[in-house]
């Protein structure tokens, strides 16, 4: 794999050091706050499903929208009613349990904030090194998930009442099921060792793929039709309607290794 040289490291770290000075600037404390990677992780999910409910809300209405839909046309999308009681159960699991407890985890990891930005190339292996961490982690528990009943009657099965799922319901799981899902997340980032702008890139695409996985949209300009390496919606939603196969959260290698891949 290429590997720039410190001349163009250098450069490439100049380039972010602005942008690390300004996030830094005066929010060390909410930066270092425990609470932060809970917040940010629920703030982000809503965000990012912000634009899948108008999509929903333009399906009515719009025969083009509900082309895309999978299957093509399919039926009408959840109500907004259903959004609404998904966000409140999301939210009260959050702030019950993963919130607390993934406090605690973020005091015992003690992160600190270095003074240089990372380079771009940097930026770039450790976010893709945390994304195939993430992807092969989630992989082993959601195997673990399916095979073993307990876990499956326990933890697991509350997310798959979306037979049909939609953006919103990519969290609305099992409070142990969330609390673990953010924690192989924090602990990708804490094994890869990555510098703060990297976990928080890392973060946002995590979330915003999650999303994408469980919109019940097939997008023309959807993250797996540029990387064929992806899943997508399409291969996630197999999941759902057949209870089985495509256990990773992303890519499609293990599925394809393990024979788990199902379209």
């Amino acid at each position: 794999m290429y590997a720039p040289s410190p001349e163009q490291e250098e450069a490439s770290t100049r380039v972010l050091q602005p942008l690390w000075e300004h996030v830094k600037a005066g929010q060390e404390e909410i930066l270092l706050s425990p609470y932060l990677p809970a917040s940010f992780a629920f703030l982000t999910h809503v965000l990012f499903c912000a634009p899948f409910l108008a999509l929903d809300t333009l399906s009515i209405f719009c025969v083009r929208v509900r082309s895309w839909r999978i299957p093509a046309g399919s039926q009408r999308p959840p109500p907004v009613s259903r959004w609404f009681g998904c966000f409140w159960t999301v939210l009260f699991r959050y702030l019950t349990v993963v919130l607390p407890v993934t406090a605690i985890f973020q005091t015992l990891r003690s992160p600190t904030l270095p003074l240089l930005a990372p380079s771009c190339w940097q930026l770039f292996v450790e976010v893709y090194a945390c994304l195939l961490f993430f992807d092969t982690l989630f992989f082993i528990w959601h195997v673990s998930l399916h095979w073993f009943p307990w876990l499956y009657r326990n933890i697991h099965q509350p997310h798959h009442q979306h037979h049909v799922p939609f953006a919103l319901a990519a969290q609305d799981a099992s409070s142990a099921e969330l609390l673990s899902l953010l924690l192989l997340a924090l602990s990708s980032a804490w094994l890869v060792g990555c510098h703060p702008l990297s976990e928080v890139l890392f973060h946002l695409l995590n979330s915003w793929m999650a999303v994408e996985d469980h919109c019940g949209y097939n997008l023309p300009w959807a993250l797996h039709r540029v990387l064929p390496c992806l899943g997508g919606a399409p291969f996630h939603q197999a999941h759902h309607r057949l209870h089985r196969g495509n256990y990773a959260p992303y890519f499609t290698h293990w599925d394809h290794l393990f024979g788990t891949y199902h379209m």
